[in-house]
């Protein structure tokens, strides 16, 4: 190496990759502090003592997963291996904290989906479980499940194939069955299913467009597509296509109108106004 590749080198400025979500994040936790001194610890060891967003969510979701059949430290580990694996859990989890703040008005902070809100963390263990079964480990993908289940009660299989910038607010006794699909921007409600229709295996669970809004205690069954920036109202049942960009309610479901917007899963609109 040269003189000048030297005096380069060693010149060269450490630039850290800018990461505006984590940041905004770790703003947060401090003002926690010194807004709730009696939290402190908790915004230290979930937030402020690590790096990464990366590292505290596997740190938070080990906390909420650990059970006598896996400790904490294992948790952390297996997370951390997918984290350094594949980046785009990380990618995926920033846009699902977006989505939240964008779309759930009880979230006025970037930190409350890590800390708080059990919808988003069963996403990001989901992202885990999906991780740990496409490398071929299929009970430690299941045991993810089955703790998620009991801890979130939130039953996502972990062959289903989730977007990333994903709401499900509140979350409870939300079902995705295994050959399922959920597409980027997709916004729904509790009490939500995409399953099948009975005993047969194979491709059997549906298939969610991008920027589709799915309302609370929808059920969406079999193997049927629902198209891109559709509404599905809250109650249905949704045994049929479902084309791009309309609102369909009912048992069974039918279309009732037009989306009403360019994407719902944004607006979190659920009021039907009769666009015929």
């Amino acid at each position: 190496m040269s003189p000048q590749s030297k005096t380069e080198q060693q010149h060269k400025p450490n630039i850290s990759r800018l990461d505006p979500v984590w940041a905004r994040i770790r703003e947060e936790a401090q003002q926690g502090v010194e807004r709730e001194p009696l939290l402190g610890g908790m915004f230290h060891s979930s937030i402020l003592h690590h790096r990464t967003l990366e590292q505290a969510l596997a740190f938070r979701l080990s906390q909420k997963l650990a059970s006598a059949e896996m400790s904490e430290q294992i948790l952390r580990e297996i997370m951390d291996e997918a984290h350094a694996d594949d980046a785009s859990l990380g990618e995926a989890a920033r846009a699902d904290i977006v989505a939240t703040f964008e779309r759930d008005p009880a979230c006025n902070r970037f930190m409350k989906p890590l800390l708080y809100f059990k919808g988003f963390q069963a996403v990001q263990a989901y992202r885990i479980s999906h991780w740990l079964c496409k490398q071929g480990r299929a009970d430690f993908a299941s045991l993810f499940q089955m703790r998620v289940s009991e801890c979130f009660g939130v039953d996502i299989h972990p062959g289903a194939q989730i977007g990333k910038g994903i709401m499900i607010d509140h979350a409870h006794s939300i079902v995705i069955g295994e050959t399922a699909v959920v597409g980027d921007n997709v916004s729904m409600l509790h009490s939500v299913t995409l399953g099948g229709t009975g005993k047969s295996d194979g491709d059997r669970h549906p298939k969610i467009g991008n920027g589709v809004l799915i309302g609370a205690g929808a059920k969406v069954l079999g193997n049927i597509h629902v198209g891109d920036c559709a509404r599905v109202a809250a109650g249905s049942v949704v045994l049929e296509d479902v084309p791009a960009r309309k609102t369909v309610a009912g048992i069974p479901a039918r279309i009732v109108g037009e989306a009403g917007c360019a994407q719902p899963s944004l607006t979190m609109d659920q009021l039907f106004k009769g666009e015929i």
